[in-house]
């Protein structure tokens, strides 16, 4: 049996950076919000041993190198099932080093999907914990929707859902090294900082316009001159009618809240002759909540 699963790419509505932990990892705060932007993912048992992995593009890893297939793994050992064999599929439209979790959303697939097949009384928050130990992102991909993230990733609180509204996503050619960008942030110095309190209660009230308006990601404040491309897109967005833009992840993808599909179009028109990956979303918000 085959089973297909959505991964869906995730936006920050804001990151903020609070200082640097014990284990060396920093400690986040977070508002994510998934987007309708999906790769999709395919999980069949197979009677070799192993998972294997295939993808559209020959560059990603097709052993247990791929996320994907660590994620699989990792959820036999958790749940104390007896592993068997898998063949898993993964159809990218995500792009790749692109700040919207296109690995760890596949590998949250992954989990769910064997959660069904193998595990469906396991609690969401056992399935999370799991996750947490494949990568930050992906525990935030299994819940999905809109949530407050804090520690690395993995403290998770449901939120209400982001107003409906248009979302323009764009990726400029040039990638960012995660790491060199946390290297690049001393929390002390940092100028800005997301009001996430007031993003929170902008949520709570249903206010588009509260939301656009308080979206901020701190790596922002840290890039290096040579990224200007970011802040180019940013103003594009904004001059192109969306209510407030934001770098997402560790970029460099940027995108554009808007509240008219019209204008959103527009503005992904306009956007995709000029970079190479431009998509026009919108918020998604999953079923479960809590296991």
């Amino acid at each position: 049996m085959t089973y297909m699963e959505p991964a869906y790419a995730k936006l920050n509505l804001s990151l903020d950076i609070l200082g640097r932990r014990p284990d060396g990892y920093h400690e986040l705060r977070m508002v994510m919000q998934s987007i309708d932007l999906a790769d999709q993912v395919a999980v069949s048992v197979t009677a070799e041993a192993g998972r294997r992995v295939t993808t559209d593009l020959p560059y990603l890893p097709r052993d247990e190198g791929n996320i994907a297939a660590r994620a699989a793994a990792q959820f036999f050992a958790s749940a104390g099932v007896a592993p068997e064999g898998l063949a898993i599929d993964i159809r990218k439209r995500i792009p790749v080093c692109a700040g919207m979790a296109g690995g760890s959303s596949d590998a949250a697939a992954v989990l769910r999907v064997l959660r069904t097949a193998y595990a469906p009384q396991m609690p969401l928050d056992r399935l999370e914990e799991a996750g947490a130990l494949v990568g930050s992102d992906v525990p935030y991909c299994i819940r999905g929707g809109t949530a407050l993230a804090e520690g690395r990733g993995e403290r998770l609180r449901g939120l209400p859902p982001l107003p409906p509204c248009w979302i323009v996503v764009c990726k400029p050619a040039c990638s960012l090294s995660t790491p060199e960008l946390f290297s690049l942030v001393q929390v002390k110095k940092l100028r800005c900082h997301p009001n996430t309190a007031e993003l929170l209660t902008a949520l709570e009230e249903q206010d588009l316009e509260g939301v656009a308006r308080r979206m901020y990601n701190v790596f922002e404040d840290v890039l290096p001159r040579r990224y200007g491309e970011v802040f180019s897109i940013k103003s594009e967005l904004l001059g192109l009618g969306a209510l407030g833009a934001s770098m997402t992840g560790s970029g460099p993808t940027v995108f554009g809240v808007f509240s008219d599909r019209a204008a959103a179009a527009r503005a992904a028109e306009a956007m995709s002759g000029q970079y190479p990956a431009v998509f026009l979303c919108r918020p998604v918000e999953y079923a479960e909540r809590r296991g």
